[in-house]
């Protein structure tokens, strides 16, 4: 629902025109008219016959007048579960009684996360991950956003606390072998760098290697000493003594986390539709 509001990520401002070079509407509104945005967003939807069909067969019953931007987000939501939903990792056979499906270094990278490396007292449930918030010290990358540009005070900028600046959501770990960089800023390249900030947060945060970044990235950390500061102040109780996980032990872990990926999740081709309503092009 939100990313629609917001100007940056996708509603754009005053003076910008689509595609097709009509003027964008959206860009009128307050950034606190959501509701209004929402309504002018399905608009524009349902102004195309064929997403009119599409909505009336996911929402059987429900009038064409109406359908809401939330519907919208729960057709969007439905199609983004799909890969998040497949259930045929090595883990997930181990999980249903076959014993060989994990290697011994998987294994015992298991026992790591469950246990002493305490990775699942945040990443939990179904999804590894996904339902809380935290300050897990992640090195302060691009220009930043809202009261704290240019640094990203994250849900603490959402909800106006400073004491929750620098809380970032806690990412399900489902097929995370797949989804590089790490952390909300793409700061880690690898899962093996991800494993080495957590064995010792403070020390990582404070010899980031920048070189690590895309040189494009570089110029964008924030690698002050007031700003580590004001990170590592924040940080989780749960990361701020090292864990001291060996050379051997990180590899373990890393290699759980691979047995964390569904194979057919490397390929997601075949949920790419051929073409969409709109006419816009699905890949360029």
């Amino acid at each position: 629902m939100f990313p629609v509001v917001d100007r940056r990520e996708m509603r754009g401002g005053p003076g910008d025109r689509d595609v097709f070079g009509n003027p964008n509407e959206l860009a009128q509104f307050g950034d606190s008219q959501f509701v209004e945005i929402w309504q002018a967003a399905m608009r524009r939807v349902l102004a195309i016959p064929e997403y009119v069909t599409m909505f009336s067969a996911a929402f059987p019953g429900m009038p064409t007048d109406r359908l809401g931007f939330q519907h919208a987000a729960t057709a969007i939501a439905a199609f983004e579960m799909q890969p998040l939903t497949k259930t045929d990792s090595p883990f997930d056979r181990y999980l249903n009684r076959d014993d060989a499906a994990l290697t011994l270094e998987q294994k015992r990278g298991a026992l790591l996360f469950f246990g002493d490396a305490r990775c699942s007292s945040c990443h939990n449930g179904a999804f590894l991950g996904g339902g809380q918030f935290a300050n897990n010290g992640a090195p302060q990358l691009g220009p930043g956003r809202g009261a704290g540009a240019p640094l990203d005070f994250g849900h603490g900028d959402v909800i106006n606390n400073e004491f929750g600046r620098f809380t970032f959501r806690v990412a399900p770990l489902r097929n995370v072998e797949l989804t590089a960089p790490y952390f909300h800023d793409g700061a880690y390249p690898t899962l093996a760098a991800v494993v080495r900030h957590y064995n010792n947060v403070p020390v990582a945060l404070r010899g980031f290697d920048v070189s690590q970044l895309a040189p494009a990235l570089r110029s964008l950390y924030h690698g002050e000493e007031a700003t580590i500061g004001a990170v590592l102040a924040g940080l989780d109780s749960r990361l701020r003594q090292p864990l001291g996980l060996t050379d051997d032990e990180q590899r373990d872990l890393v290699a759980f986390l691979e047995s964390l990926t569904d194979p057919s999740a490397r390929d997601l081709r075949s949920l790419t539709p051929a073409a969409v309503p709109s006419g816009l092009p699905v890949q360029e």
